[in-house]
């Protein structure tokens, strides 16, 4: 899923960095300014609910999308608790992806530009 997920946005012409787990993904962030990241609830190490509330207090202008395959095991309250933007089940169809990919970047855009007139 990962891999496709990257060969996707990548042939959007995004530029995009994919991890093995919570920590790598984490290390990334740290290091680097992202516009959007997907995170899937069920990883290696902390899970995405955990991941999600570490990125937002490093990068809180970051949009942050949940997937999973597993609904039932995280409620989408606890998600926007969190801090994520939106949910999405798995399998994630490529339109919604792609209107999920452009609308962060459009957010992202306002979100910078009135904390640029700060």
């Amino acid at each position: 899923m990962r891999e496709m997920m990257g060969s996707i946005l990548g042939d959007m012409g995004c530029e995009v960095f994919l991890a093995d787990g919570a920590e790598e993904a984490l290390a990334q962030v740290k290091h680097q300014d992202f516009t959007v990241i997907f995170l899937d609830l069920k990883l290696f190490g902390m899970n995405g609910i955990d991941l999600c509330r570490a990125i937002r207090g490093l990068k809180p202008l970051t949009i942050l999308y949940a997937m999973t395959g597993w609904a039932g095991l995280f409620e989408i309250e606890e998600c926007r608790e969190a801090g994520f933007d939106d949910f999405f089940t798995k399998p994630i169809k490529l339109d919604a992806l792609v209107q999920a990919v452009e609308a962060a970047f459009e957010k992202h855009e306002r979100w910078t530009r009135k904390t640029a007139l700060i």
